[in-house]
């Protein structure tokens, strides 16, 4: 079972006042994810970066979107955040969406030259995915904002390098 958030992750936040992410997020599961999106979108804003959202319909949609944004003529991201919520039925649809949205995000993170933040809960039940958006498990919303201000500096450092 998972520790209550990463205390270590809260620790040296990046003030990125230029930063841009995007947040990628699913209409499945509309009140989980809305409250992934407001405690991302305010860690975000605390840094003094900017955002917008995007909204597909469920979790297997999120690499499409990240990569049609990435290609589009839009203003460039400095980092893409993925939240959705996959909760377990009683049917292997689970496991395939859970893979799917996995693997698009992996092979986005091999590709874009910006990372792609893996916010998006696969749990067992909706208790679980309550337990993980400000309960007992930490906000998971607010833990992808701040690794995604994390992974934009480290690869601006790393572009300078």
């Amino acid at each position: 079972m998972a520790a209550k958030g990463n205390t270590e992750l809260n620790k040296g936040i990046p003030q990125i006042k230029d930063a841009f992410i995007v947040i990628v997020k699913t209409e499945w599961n509309a009140p989980i994810i809305n409250k992934l999106e407001k405690g991302c979108k305010a860690v975000i804003k605390a840094s003094g970066a900017k955002c917008t959202t995007l909204t597909v319909p469920g979790a297997v949609e999120i690499s499409f979107a990240v990569k049609a944004y990435a290609e589009g003529n839009n203003a460039p991201a400095d980092a893409f955040i993925t939240l959705g919520a996959v909760i377990r039925g009683g049917t292997p649809h689970f496991d395939y969406v859970c893979k799917a949205v996995t693997d698009g995000v992996v092979s986005l993170n091999l590709v874009l030259d910006v990372p792609v933040i893996f916010g998006v809960l696969t749990v067992d039940n909706e208790e679980q995915a309550w337990e993980r958006t400000g309960g007992i498990h930490g906000h998971k919303g607010e833990e992808a904002a701040v690794t995604a201000l994390k992974m934009i500096e480290l690869n601006r450092k790393l572009k300078k390098v």
